[in-house]
């Protein structure tokens, strides 16, 4: 009699078995009498990869994590970048691919993975125990639902995971993020997510350091790309932190720049529409003083003019540019949706 089968795994503690489920006329139940983590097979072929760089505690509890849900050792590459701490030796004890990065900074770190991604759909997180492994699922289902990258927007964040000035200056980049790509994301710069490996291929990897969550997704958003997010949990990390407020700045440097290299008309207009606030300080003084006074500053009132004129233009005309560049985007993604339903 034929019979549909599902490959399935359970775990217990640290061990993960493989087992069949049969869908058969009758029905067969297995009772358990331990506490088990049922993982589905998904179709989507996928590499975990993991930059580090002098993490060895969290690592190790990453890892632990990672292959207790039961995904394969196999699909595991660790970006090690000079670890003085023994952070390869954890790796390497745990049956996982080790490379040494080329360059520094994690930018360089991710590059240095993608040569050895065999993958078609690639994870990346953190080894500092940040990102919980349970939303490794979530990536990959959301990514086979027909996605090119989805993010894990870290929605449910522990008690002191993220101090103030960091909740502030995430929420304030990422607001940024989406005026200038016209997006409703909640977390842009999240260091959990699941991209193509197709995607990720044609990303240059200019800005390094902690900039390069922002040019993947750039990247992915200017050029039509179906870009999601999926909530997931946030955790205190495990050792010493890395990320300083002044990188804050420089990945906000690395967006304006971003958003030049794909759209630098909306950035000069946008630049241009800057000059309507000297534009309306001399209209201020000069209103100003002739209600006070009587004396009329021709000056002022010119200079204020002109600015005032520049700026409303630019501004109209920088809204005009985006919306085209929106439109623009959607076109592109619905040719991209048509052109892979398309025969060969």
């Amino acid at each position: 009699m034929a019979s549909l089968s599902q490959k399935w795994h359970f775990t217990i503690g640290s061990q993960t078995y493989p087992v069949v489920k049969s869908f058969l006329p009758q029905h067969v139940f297995i009772v358990f009498s331990v506490p088990i983590v049922l993982s589905r097979d998904n179709s989507v072929d996928y590499t975990i990869l993991i930059p580090v760089l002098n993490e060895r505690e969290g690592l190790e509890k990453t890892l632990d994590e990672i292959i207790s849900l039961g995904y394969d050792r196999g699909r595991i590459i660790v970006v090690d970048g000079g670890s003085t701490d023994g952070t390869p030796d954890v790796a390497k004890r745990y049956g996982v691919r080790v490379v040494k990065q080329d360059g520094r900074g994690k930018a360089d770190a991710v590059k240095t993975g993608l040569k050895y991604v065999g993958g078609d759909v690639v994870v990346l997180m953190d080894g500092d125990y940040t990102y919980p492994a349970q939303a490794i699922r979530s990536l990959l289902d959301k990514i086979s639902e027909g996605h090119d990258l989805v993010v894990g927007a870290r929605r449910y964040v522990e008690k002191g995971a993220q101090s103030l000035p960091y909740r502030f200056g995430n929420w304030f980049l990422t607001k940024l993020f989406n005026i200038f790509y016209g997006v409703k994301l909640s977390d842009a710069l999240s260091g959990m997510y699941a991209v193509r490996r197709s995607v990720l291929s044609e990303v240059d990897f200019e800005f390094k350091g902690f900039s390069v969550e922002a040019e993947i997704l750039s990247h992915a958003l200017s050029t039509g790309y179906n870009v999601a997010e999926v909530p997931i949990k946030y955790r205190r990390r495990v050792g010493e932190k890395k990320l300083k407020i002044r990188n804050g700045f420089s990945i906000l440097a690395s967006m304006v720049m971003l958003t030049w290299r794909y759209n630098p008309t909306f950035t000069l207009l946008l630049l241009g529409a800057l000059t309507l606030l000297p534009g309306l300080y001399f209209d201020l003084y000069v209103v100003v003083k002739y209600l006070l006074t009587g004396a009329i500053h021709h000056v002022r009132a010119l200079m204020g003019a002109i600015f005032t004129t520049t700026g409303v233009v630019s501004l109209a005309l920088a809204i005009s540019v985006f919306y085209l560049k929106r439109m623009e985007i959607r076109l592109m993604r619905r040719i991209s949706q048509a052109c892979s339903h398309c025969p060969p």
